[in-house]
């Protein structure tokens, strides 16, 4: 009896305190606010080129042994082309595990200028998107843009007190002079929030480190391609959508697609909406009770046996060639290494996000390897 009552005790306090006493679900959850006024072309350039640098950065963090699931959310503001009674800003998409889904719309973007209301748009996103209520759970926004940060009629200085209030860190990019950003308060909006404040040149070319390891990397990532098994009303159409952002990724050259490729071969890159290998890992779906009209052709006709042998035999596939990914990527990593050290920038986007992401994941416990 009193071991009993003693197990509830501490079971109490611990929950009061936040500490999570089973072996959850890791999280992080990320939300990127664009500026997509006139001037910003370059700053979409950058996102577009180095999503996948960010995502796999993400992808190497641990927690209690355990790699975490990534939600990933877009909002772009400061856009003429975008209702005034919205505040000339838009939630893109919320928070989502469909990373092909945040490629294709970072693809999709166009600028015009625009009115720039900072304030408004952090407030929306801290409200609107689908945080979640656990303390542990890492929640950061990055907000990007090179106007004062003081525009509109909700003040930062309400708006980022009220993001950290509810465990959501603000990191502030302003695209421009350092200085400037500083007098024109972007680093007082990410001080009231628990954030960073950076600077970066937008306009900077990103620098593309070509590697012994890229040509057969790309050559498993489209062997990996067939091993997705598009299922239900939208699997082919999604299927399709991830060789146009394989194809999105290569044109913006070859570094991209091979970061586009590495990414498919980490934990956070999960279809189980549409693929039946992560459905089945999952647990989303009971392949055997599938209907023929919800499988690809190559799997009409069979009995449940059969397609539970079908779906093994590719992840079995899939599980070999993201092995012999990774373990390309570790030698390629290592070869970029030297390369930037003689080529080191820190004023492009993805290493403005990185360098936050490094030294914060921390404080919600997460190691990045």
């Amino acid at each position: 009896m009193y071991r009993k009552l003693l197990g509830v005790l501490v079971g109490l306090i611990l929950f009061a305190t936040g500490i999570n006493t089973l072996a959850g679900e890791e999280l992080i959850q990320m939300a990127i606010l664009l500026d997509t006024s006139g001037s910003m072309d370059g700053l979409i350039g950058q996102a577009k080129s180095q999503l996948w640098t960010i995502v796999n950065e993400l992808a190497r963090a641990k927690r209690n042994g355990k790699n975490p699931k990534l939600e990933v959310a877009l909002f772009e503001y400061g856009n003429d082309g975008l209702p005034s009674s919205e505040g000339y800003m838009r939630m893109i998409s919320d928070l989502t595990v469909d990373l092909d889904k945040i490629s294709e719309e970072l693809f999709a973007l166009k600028t015009n200028g625009g009115s720039e209301y900072c304030g408004m748009v952090i407030d929306r996103a801290a409200a609107k998107l689908s945080w979640s209520e656990d303390k542990n759970v890492f929640k950061v926004i990055y907000i990007a843009g090179n106007e004062e940060f003081t525009q509109g009629n909700v003040s930062y200085k309400k708006a980022c007190p009220a993001a950290i209030a509810r465990g959501i860190i603000v990191n502030t990019i302003f695209c421009g002079d350092h200085a400037e950003g500083i007098n024109t308060y972007w680093k007082d909006g990410a001080d009231l929030a628990d954030g960073k404040y950076m600077s970066i040149d937008q306009n900077e070319q990103i620098v593309q480190i070509n590697t012994p390891y890229d040509s057969e990397i790309v050559e498993l990532g489209n062997e990996l391609n067939a091993t997705y098994v598009a299922y239900g009303d939208t699997g082919k159409e999604k299927k399709e959508r991830q060789s146009v952002q394989d194809a999105n990724a290569g044109s913006m050259g070859m570094s991209s697609l091979v970061e586009r490729n590495v990414t498919k071969a980490q934990e956070v890159y999960s279809n189980d909406g549409w693929d039946l290998v992560d459905a089945v890992e999952n647990e989303v779906v009971d392949v055997e009770k599938l209907k023929d009209e919800e499988l690809p052709e190559e799997m009409k006709g069979m009995n449940g046996k059969e397609k539970k042998e079908y779906v093994k035999e590719m992840s079995e596939k899939r599980a070999s060639l993201q092995k012999r990914i990774n373990e390309l990527n570790i030698k390629r990593q290592e070869y970029v290494t030297a390369e930037m050290k003689k080529n080191s920038t820190e004023d492009t986007l993805d290493q403005a996000i990185l360098s936050a992401i490094r030294e914060q994941v921390k404080t919600r416990g997460f190691v990045i390897e």
